[in-house]
């Protein structure tokens, strides 16, 4: 909202022409964040505590556990309004990937929404069925696609040559790019609606889904989405869930989400920017380098909520929470066309994930098999199996902030790495 205003006003020399460049306004975007979550958590932590809006803890055996029965939970409410007031004032809300944005975190949060009221107002420690939840996953990484795959305003740059040989449906006037590689000559360019993507460690460092159609021919490009659209449910689902089941311990989930949105707001810049874009030869996504504020509002959020969630929380997120970070972290790498990177980035999230598949699976082939189930972890998700090792959760959570710094790190690095 107010960068329309100020923009309305740039025709004057002013101090709102700060509101013209992304850097303020990230800047500004996540201080108020930060400012949203200190100042208004405490009150909402209160509000809960009146309406008794507590986590009901079952005895899992692990130390301080019993301690934190009735906490208020929910919280993910105040990652929520930290998310979308700032984003409403500080970003662009005509641009697409915006718009996006703000349906991802409204529809998670009321997916997560139900599934905590369900389980503290109507006392079904279950929730919202399974089938619901993921139905609802389902739905937004079909919006998802399918925007990407039909809006217009959904497009990345590609040379004239590789548009024409693979058929690529062109969108706009061709234009000449000063060649990066040799700035004496220029290199004719277009807009395209295509399904293309970054690839880590691979030389040409992108893939057109519709590659995997090569069957088909010229019409390949009209059929990605037959690959496309399953790849971004799946996506969607599974990151929201696993960020779910990482929210197990004081901060943990709370945290790495933070670094992990840092981390795609660097993406989301450079990709978004055509001199970086360029430099980095990877995809420049024109209008992308929007989903910067939104990624300053996303990490203002985690760290202020960290405030009053880190050891030992005064509020829990719940799935209100977990399920939007994890809805929230899927859709941004989607949009600036990382997603293939998020097994790297969230290797926090797929760890806790694989835990649990790989405990659960492990303990009915070993019950099939000798008639007794057994484990390959203490407990999972693996957060639970450092705890019954006796380490402090201060200390596994601190631990596995250092792993998603690095983690972060090597994803960046991928940009180069070839």
């Amino acid at each position: 909202m107010l960068y329309h205003l100020f923009d309305y006003l740039n025709e004057a020399d002013g101090w709102w022409r700060l509101f013209g460049y992304i850097s303020f306004r990230a800047s500004a975007a996540i201080i108020l964040s930060l400012i949203i979550t200190i100042l208004f958590g405490k009150r909402i932590i209160n509000i809960l505590r009146r309406l008794q809006v507590g986590e009901t803890v079952r005895d899992l055996g692990l130390e301080g556990q019993k301690q934190k029965e009735g906490t208020p939970t929910m919280g993910g409410v105040i990652i929520i309004m930290a998310i979308l007031i700032p984003c409403l004032l500080f970003a662009k809300l005509d641009n697409i990937y915006i718009l996006l944005m703000i349906l991802a975190t409204i529809w998670m949060g009321i997916i997560g929404f139900a599934d905590d009221y369900i389980k503290v107002f109507r006392k079904n420690k279950d929730g919202l069925r399974g089938k619901f939840k993921v139905m609802g996953q389902v739905v937004l990484g079909l919006i998802i696609g399918v925007v990407m795959f039909c809006s217009n305003e959904v497009v990345v740059r590609v040379d004239v040559e590789t548009a024409e040989e693979f058929n690529y449906e062109v969108v706009g006037e061709k234009f000449d790019v000063v060649n990066p590689r040799n700035i004496r000559d220029t290199i004719e360019m277009v807009y395209v609606n295509t399904m293309l993507t970054n690839v880590p460690f691979m030389k040409d460092n992108e893939i057109n889904y519709s590659k995997w159609l090569w069957f088909l021919g010229d019409n390949a490009p009209k059929w990605a989405w037959i690959i496309f659209i399953p790849i971004v449910i799946f996506i969607v689902t599974a990151v929201s869930n696993a960020a779910n089941l990482t929210d197990g311990i004081d901060g943990l989930a709370t945290g790495v989400s933070a670094i992990i949105g840092a981390t795609l707001g660097i993406l989301a810049y450079v990709s978004g920017n055509t001199i970086t874009a360029d430099y980095l030869n990877i995809l420049f996504i024109p209008d992308s380098a929007e989903l910067v504020i939104f990624a300053a509002c996303f990490l203002g959020a985690c760290i202020g909520f960290l405030w009053y969630n880190s050891f030992p929380a005064q509020i829990f997120m719940g799935d209100t929470g977990s399920l939007t970070i994890g809805g929230i972290i899927a859709c941004l790498a989607i949009l600036i066309r990382k997603e293939l990177l998020i097994p790297l980035l969230c290797g926090i999230f797929v760890a806790e994930n694989l835990s649990v598949m790989l405990q659960v699976a492990y303990f009915k082939y070993t019950k099939k098999k000798y008639g007794e189930g057994r484990r390959i972890f203490l407990m999972s998700p693996l957060h639970h199996h450092y705890q019954k090792k006796g380490i402090h959760e201060a200390k596994i959570v601190t631990r596995f902030w250092i792993i998603g710094i690095l983690l972060a790190v090597l994803t960046i690095v991928t940009l180069k790495m070839r």
